[in-house]
């Protein structure tokens, strides 16, 4: 009997090898999380047996170390939860390991080849859709015209009036003399077809002494066919009263007409140079998929060679109540169960769910001072079963010659 019960703990030793051999060979894998073997007594009847591995449980709800990895579609989660990823068989596995990447048919996967799971987000609509694939377009982002072009300067309260007289009928040929204006700049637009258009403003006071200037707006070298001319009016400290915004449209065909409001907010008349913070057009020209990266909202962002960037995805966080109670598909991934309790699926940062750290990776939570104790801890108790074997082999061979 005592030689069973020695040969039960030996083989039940070599699986608690194996579970330490595994963590330490996996010291340095992203997400993984340690494993423990559990000795549980055999019993036949109230006769003790021998002992076995009773279970094997990994400890999931501990972090490993944060890794910079420097690259845009890595993430860790700062926190609770799991990334949620879908395999071919429509099976979802929940892991730590953030290492994302857009396959060949567009979907966003894990290292795994898994399609990740989120929200897709489409640019100018406010609510995500359902939760599903990620699908990243790599199709031509179409050219927005400008409707808007934000300026704020503060024109010099020591400009003289201009000694010559703005042009009626400026062209590309024959612009504008120096000497009929203070000060002058140009913002692109885009049309319809996301061809750039040259907005120039040509700011011109009014007199020596008076608190407004006239605005000559040109387009393409050609005069606006509406809004070519407007005011801008000051109080006597500087801050604008009038003249706060200007409605512009030119012909910009075969493209549609554009129609842009010139904003004027935070514009000054204030003495010293002349100086201007903003100017800038909103819309742009036809742009090509160049890119994609993950924001530390959890957003897919696509990036175009136009500089344009569009959120086409959300990324979801699930967190269980009883995390540790999931199903190992292997040491880094696994599935749910009727034991995990309530799951929630929530962005990144909200509700319980962490953050996301991006460019970063985590590390194991091996600790290999603690597993290199338990290995030696093992060999010990292997050489005490070894030993038992021994002395009852020894034994068994002097009753023989006894008989």
């Amino acid at each position: 009997m005592s030689f069973n019960i020695a040969l039960s703990g030996i083989q039940a030793i070599n699986e608690q090898l194996n579970s330490i051999s595994n963590n330490i060979a996996n010291a340095g894998t992203y997400g993984y999380k340690a494993q423990r073997a559990n000795f549980s007594s055999m019993y036949a009847g109230s006769q003790p047996t021998g002992t076995q591995i009773g279970s094997t449980t990994q400890n999931i709800s501990l972090t490993g170390g944060v890794l910079n990895t420097g690259r845009a579609m890595d993430a860790s989660i700062d926190g609770r939860g799991f990334f949620i990823s879908k395999t071919s068989t429509g099976q979802e596995v929940y892991s730590r390991v953030g290492i994302f990447t857009k396959d060949g048919n567009d979907f966003l996967v894990d290292s795994a080849g898994r399609r990740v799971q989120g929200a897709k987000l489409t640019p100018g609509v406010a609510a995500p859709g359902p939760k599903g694939d990620i699908v990243v377009p790599t199709t031509t982002l179409p050219a927005k015209a400008s409707t808007e072009i934000d300026f704020a300067a503060n024109l010099s309260a020591d400009w003289k009036k201009p000694a010559g007289t703005f042009p009626a009928a400026p062209t590309a040929a024959t612009p504008p003399d120096p000497s009929t204006y203070n000060m002058s700049k140009t913002t692109l637009a885009y049309d319809s077809q996301g061809k750039a258009h040259t907005v120039t403003q040509y700011f011109s006071r009014t007199s020596d002494t008076s608190l407004t200037v006239d605005v000559h707006t040109l387009v393409d070298g050609a005069p606006a066919a509406t809004g070519q001319s407007s005011q801008l009016t000051f109080d006597n400290a500087g801050k604008l009263t009038a003249g706060a915004t200007n409605s512009v449209t030119f012909n910009a065909a075969p493209a549609a007409n554009v129609a842009l409001t010139v904003v004027y907010t935070g514009t000054t008349f204030q003495a010293g140079e002349a100086t201007t913070s903003t100017n800038v057009a909103n819309g742009y020209t036809t742009g090509q998929y160049v890119g994609v990266e993950l924001g530390t909202d959890g957003k897919v962002i696509a990036k175009y060679s136009n500089g344009e960037q569009q959120a086409v995805g959300q990324i979801l966080i699930a967190t269980m109540s009883n995390e540790d109670a999931l199903t190992p598909v292997n040491d880094t991934s696994w599935v749910a169960n009727a034991d995990v309790g309530t799951i929630t699926e929530s962005n990144p940062g909200e509700s319980v769910a962490g953050g996301l750290a991006i460019a970063t990776l985590e590390g194991s939570n091996v600790d290999i001072t603690s597993e290199l104790v338990g290995l030696m801890g093992s060999q010990r108790n292997y050489q005490a079963n070894s030993k038992v074997i021994t002395t009852e082999n020894a034994m068994l061979q002097s009753l023989m010659q006894a008989l």
